[in-house]
């Protein structure tokens, strides 16, 4: 009888959470922190482009180990997945850079907010989404061709259930877009 395979522990995950609260922390508050165009503006990009960096690194780590007690895999199947799955990270990290950009986009224009902004930013969070959901999905395909549909399965499931986390963590972070009060 096969027994159920959990996707980590409680550490493991408090850790993840708490490396993406300090991503989207970071992405929301330091655009708007300097003004454009001054020295010290130029210095905090840098800086929370290596805090970006040194976070997305952590979070990639975590997700790794995670995935890796999920999955269970023998050495066979280990050689076989592995390589699929940092490709599948090496094209979300492409994608989630596009999310980033999207975020801070939010930030610099939270206090001038304009109908087509608004727009524009709402569209692109769409667009990532679905571009997030084609790329899992085409990663399921390879992990199926290499495993089979269960461990294709598993893998979707878990790394579904981890962007999910992170994504939870992010909107917390993340002040609602002002409405009629504001006006």
């Amino acid at each position: 009888m096969m027994r159920p395979v959990y996707c980590g522990g409680f550490a493991a995950t408090a850790l993840l959470i708490w490396s993406s609260a300090a991503l989207a922390q970071s992405t929301t508050a330091a655009p708007a922190a300097a003004p454009a165009g001054s020295a010290s503006a130029g210095t905090s990009k840098q800086n929370l482009s290596e805090d970006i960096k040194l976070l997305r690194k952590d979070v990639r780590q975590q997700k790794e180990k995670i995935m890796g007690a999920a999955m269970g895999l023998d050495d066979a199947q280990s050689k076989k997945f592995w390589p699929i799955y940092r490709d599948y990270n090496r094209q979300l990290d492409k994608l989630n850079d596009v999310r980033l950009g999207n975020i801070t986009a939010f930030a610099q224009n939270y206090s001038n907010m304009t109908d087509n902004k608004a727009d524009e930013i709402f569209n692109a969070a769409v667009s990532y989404r679905k571009k997030r959901i084609d790329l899992l999905a085409s990663t399921y395909d390879k992990v199926r061709a290499a495993l089979g549909a269960p461990l294709a399965a598993r893998f979707a499931q878990v790394e579904d259930t981890l962007n999910t986390l992170i994504d939870l963590q992010i909107q917390s972070n993340l002040p609602l877009m002002w409405g009629p009060e504001k006006q």
